[in-house]
């Protein structure tokens, strides 16, 4: 038992060690001499989406600051609520939530657009989500700050996330992504001075087959190359809707150098029927 705990001991520290290389070192025993490994891990991230685990009271993000949907959005919850038993109303958390993300753009409310305004969830949203599933606040907070398509701070008109997992890296995902940075004058996680945009490096967002792309508040821009990253940015910013989608002229995700299969035309479904009338 002893030589299992201390290798599955082992394993975590090694693990730990992987995940956080910073966060392992070595301390020496004064009384033997002998150095120990030490693990201390810390809960700030270096990644931008960090500061989703930890919430600090703002002037604009407080328990006080007032926060109700609005009587349409009020009955699309009641609309999401319906969806699921009645005694699982807490099943409702993640589309009511994105619900009240998207409500709290820092727009008019005469401007809410289902698709297009993302929004951020401010803690008096989420006490409110809460109050109307009847569901504990804590439960509330851990889905907010786990699922990353809840912004925890104010973000831009247009939230740009640029994949840079393995099939987008591989074409070109890390050249667009410092473009972008350079192109906006913002860092990963940063917001422009005119809170039009903000940019953020994401994982998968599962159009591998469309590399290197990005997400656009709702949209899909994929197949990209700098020169359509330049010409998205210059419609957003003069107020357009670029076209979503591939920007390759690929329709969805069929080869670039064209149709490879079902080249002609296919048979009927009865080509290999008799008809002679026997078995």
């Amino acid at each position: 038992m002893a030589f299992f705990i201390r290798r599955s001991l082992t394993r975590c520290i090694g693990s730990m060690a992987i995940r956080y290389p910073a966060a392992v070192g070595r301390i020496t025993n004064v009384q033997t001499g002998i150095q120990h490994r030490a693990v201390s891990i810390s809960t700030k991230s270096n990644m931008a989406g960090g500061k989703l685990f930890v919430h600090r009271d703002s002037e604009e993000n407080n328990a006080d600051v007032p926060f109700q949907f609005t009587e349409e959005n009020i009955k699309r919850v009641h609309a999401i609520i319906d969806e699921f038993p009645p005694n699982h109303r807490s099943a409702a958390c993640i589309p009511v939530l994105d619900l009240a993300q998207r409500q709290n753009n820092g727009l008019s409310q005469l401007t809410f657009h289902w698709r297009i305004d993302v929004g951020w969830l401010p803690l008096s949203a989420m006490n409110e989500v809460a109050r109307i599933l009847r569901m504990p606040k804590m439960r509330v907070y851990e889905v907010a700050t786990f699922y990353t398509m809840f912004n925890r701070e104010p973000v831009g008109k247009f939230h740009v996330q640029v994949c840079t997992t393995t099939p987008c890296m591989v074409r070109g995902a890390y050249k667009v992504f410092e473009h972008l940075k350079q192109k906006l004058g913002i860092e990963n996680g940063g917001t422009t001075d005119d809170k039009l945009f903000t940019l953020l490096e994401v994982e998968c967002l599962g159009a591998c087959a469309n590399a290197p792309m990005m997400q656009i508040n709702d949209e899909y821009y994929e197949d990209l190359t700098i020169e359509d990253v330049d010409r998205i940015v210059a419609a957003l910013k003069a107020g357009e809707t670029p076209k979503p989608g591939p920007q390759s002229g690929r329709c969805a995700a069929e080869p670039l150098p064209g149709q490879t299969t079902l080249l002609n035309t296919p048979p009927p479904p009865n080509h290999l029927f008799r008809t002679d009338g026997l078995l």
